[in-house]
């Protein structure tokens, strides 16, 4: 759906077909690669950069996701204090916080229009266990100093924004943005080009080589070598692909579908006047927008983590999933005209701790980003601006290389059986939590087998 409303079809760019020598070269054209290529220019406009992606610009997740630009993090306040330190926690807030405008500013600098709209989140309360929690979550901003992070609403309060039936409430957290993913993957690549970086489509990467006394860090493809002082890799659930990384992340699927475009007599009844991104408590993670041209985009997670950290288009589609997702979508919108028209999906990164990370490494010019759990559209942005940071100053300290996640590397996952099982199990546990707070109307000991396990993942 995404890629029907750009402004031209999308034709590949030329594959590598010699060998090159320039000042950085990055693997992977998706949101990470390409911020990083643009902030690398903004520092310092002489460098000679070339981008090398296996497909085309935003194939990956940066051209399939929910579209929202947010402050989330995918480990919690208490564990990024518990590993890293208290101190950590604020900086964090505050750089994942600004970035969701600049992020939108930097949008507007460069001529793209990725229907950013900065109309913050909803988090709906569809029970009263629903509602305990996110009034906990609530309490915990406010006793950490970041209370405007997180309002609570009453069930009147929620409906003035979105007139849901069995609203117990909602939360509203005000720093996201709604944004179109393929119209700002595939403008940043434009842009780009248009500042002299050499883009190759269709390429896939054979090997990335560290930097030896004789020669620098190079990637290796079938049409040609590019060397470079730093080679960056920014291929995300992908990296399972690359030589010795089977187990760096866990590639776990996400699906999306799409409802024809809405009359305004739906939106009238309904809400989402300034396009605000929604959500509910439950613990299969569901999460929603209001497109541009008023349709409802509305993925969630759901699907099997496949054996071996197999990716395959197939993976993509899944029935079963799609079908839940539109029962779903129908439960939160008795009134929702009009049939499904898109359906769609593809691979997320989750590192074992499900800590993200940047990290460079000036002795074998290999530099790498990524592992955001599904949080990757500002994560991405920011991780790009502490490569560049990292990158062209590197004797510096500045406030994005400081952040936790930065210099950080996660375990790898354990062999197979092991992580199929225990993704897998999680899944279940997920599933069985949301089935009985639905249908029995209390706490299951899933939830707390569920928030066990995420916890014992290593740091």
């Amino acid at each position: 759906m995404w890629w029907e409303t750009l402004d031209s079809p999308v034709t590949p760019r030329p594959e590598l077909r010699e060998s090159l020598d320039v000042d950085v070269v990055i693997v992977g054209g998706g949101f990470t690669g390409l911020w990083t290529a643009r902030e690398l220019l903004e520092r310092d406009p002489a460098l000679r950069i070339a981008v090398v992606e296996q497909s085309v610009c935003g194939f990956g997740a940066s051209g399939r996701n929910g579209g929202w630009a947010s402050a989330l993090f995918p480990v919690s306040d208490w564990t990024l204090a518990k590993r890293f330190g208290e101190d950590s926690v604020t900086p964090l807030h505050h750089a994942l916080n600004r970035a969701v405008t600049t992020l939108g500013e930097a949008l507007r600098h460069d001529g793209i229009d990725g229907h950013f709209r900065h109309g913050g989140t909803l988090t709906f309360a569809r029970s009263e266990i629903q509602a305990e929690r996110l009034r906990h979550q609530v309490t915990q901003n406010s006793e950490r100093g970041f209370s405007a992070e997180l309002t609570w609403l009453s069930s009147d309060e929620a409906r003035q924004r979105a007139d849901l039936p069995g609203l117990h409430g909602a939360t509203f957290a005000p720093n996201c943005a709604r944004i179109n993913p393929a119209r700002v993957v595939r403008g940043l690549a434009d842009r780009l080009v248009e500042r002299g970086v050499a883009v190759y489509e269709n390429t896939t990467v054979t090997s990335i080589e560290a930097a030896t006394p004789t020669r620098r860090a190079r990637i290796v493809s079938r049409g040609g070598t590019i060397s470079a002082n730093y080679v960056v890799r920014a291929t995300e659930a992908f990296s399972v692909k690359l030589p010795g990384l089977r187990r760096s992340v866990a590639p776990i699927y996400s699906l999306m579908i799409a409802t024809e475009p809405l009359p305004s007599s739906f939106w009238d009844a309904t809400g989402f006047r300034e396009y605000e991104t929604f959500a509910d408590d439950r613990h299969m993670i569901i999460y929603g927008q209001r497109t541009e041209d008023n349709r409802i985009a509305f993925g969630g997670r759901g699907a099997p983590y496949h054996f071996g950290s197999s990716i395959k288009p197939g993976y993509d589609y899944d029935d079963k999933v799609f079908q839940l997702l539109e029962g779903t979508l129908r439960d939160l919108f008795p009134n929702l005209p009009g049939e499904i028209s898109h359906r769609w999906g593809g691979p997320l990164a989750m590192p074992r701790d499900m800590m993200p990370s940047v990290n460079v490494d000036q002795a074998t010019g290999l530099a790498s980003a990524g592992g955001y759990t599904g949080d990757g559209v500002v994560l991405a942005y920011v991780a790009g601006q502490a490569l560049a940071d990292l990158i062209t100053q590197p004797d510096a300290t500045t406030e994005l290389t400081s952040l936790p996640f930065v210099h950080h590397q996660s375990k790898r996952w354990p062999v197979e059986p092991a992580r199929w099982l225990g993704i897998n199990t999680g899944l279940a546990l997920a599933k069985r939590s949301d089935h009985v707070e639905e249908h029995q109307g209390k706490t299951s000991r899933a939830s707390t087998l569920l928030e066990q396990l995420l916890e014992s993942f290593p740091p």
